[in-house]
């Protein structure tokens, strides 16, 4: 089975993640496809406009527990080194620098949970359409783990003080809380989700597509010295959160459906 699947409604170019089996959630090949779809989007004269969707029941569930277990060394026979780590967190660096500056808008479907990256991905989008029943969070330090590339994003969209409380109790909120936060665009039922991802789609549409890509530029410009440097930032945070024992304990706790014995 795809990871991903992708289809075209005239303009619109719909990336849907494709493992509904395990909530849509992320591995390194399913990333890599990601980003290559969106590059082929942007690449592509015809697309004028994209939506992010999630098959089955969930937007995103963040990184796969197959994937966590790698990373944090649980179990596993060839253990990571500090340029694997390095290598995992340029590839979602990347993924989600180019879902930022994408030269087309973008409208994040969220047809259900979106946690942890998953919440990263919906809320990078410049839209973010949101079902009713979705849940949001940011939910890393409850593993151990810290949200080292998607906290760059949000310190952008939220300010500091919103950023640190989302970030630091790594606590669920709902879509209509999202869209109190200015995370969500919109809330509707699940069963319009899609008519009003349609309706959206329409506005931007009517639009000059140059003036739409240059307004996007602009943004992306405005922002890109400070992106360089929170990244660089991140991403070295990240590979050094990979590494520590409080990781470790948190995967195994969550695998173990146990409350952790932090050691730090």
């Amino acid at each position: 089975m795809n990871s991903i699947l992708v289809s075209n409604a005239g303009p619109i170019r719909t990336i849907t993640l494709n493992r509904p089996d395990y909530r849509n959630a992320m591995t390194p090949e399913m990333q890599q496809a990601l980003l290559t779809a969106l590059e082929v989007a942007a690449a592509t004269k015809s697309v004028r406009l994209v939506v992010l969707t999630g098959a089955g029941t969930a937007f995103c569930a963040g990184l796969d527990l197959a994937t966590l277990r790698a990373i944090a060394q649980v179990e596993t026979g060839s253990p990571k080194h500090a340029h694997d780590h390095a290598a995992d967190a340029e590839l979602f660096g990347r993924l989600l620098r180019t879902l930022y500056e994408l030269p087309v808008p973008t409208i994040a479907a969220v047809n259900g949970h979106a946690i942890a990256g998953g919440t990263g991905l919906a809320t990078v989008c410049d839209f973010t359409i949101a079902a009713s029943t979705a849940l949001f969070g940011f939910t890393e330090v409850k593993i151990g783990f810290i949200p080292a590339i998607v906290s760059t994003y949000l310190q952008l969209q939220l300010g500091e003080k919103r950023a640190r409380y989302l970030l630091l109790t790594g606590r669920l909120f709902t879509a209509e809380q999202g869209h109190q936060l200015d995370l969500v665009t919109e809330v509707c039922g699940i069963e319009d989700l899609h008519q009003r991802v349609n309706v959206l789609a329409e506005t931007l549409l009517a639009n000059s597509p140059s003036a739409l890509r240059d307004t996007k530029a602009l943004l992306a410009n405005q922002n890109r010295v400070w992106l360089d440097q929170s990244l660089a930032i991140a991403k070295s945070a990240s590979v050094s959160s990979r590494q520590t024992a409080d990781f470790r304990e948190g995967v195994t706790a969550f695998m173990e459906k146990r409350s952790p014995n932090w050691v730090d």
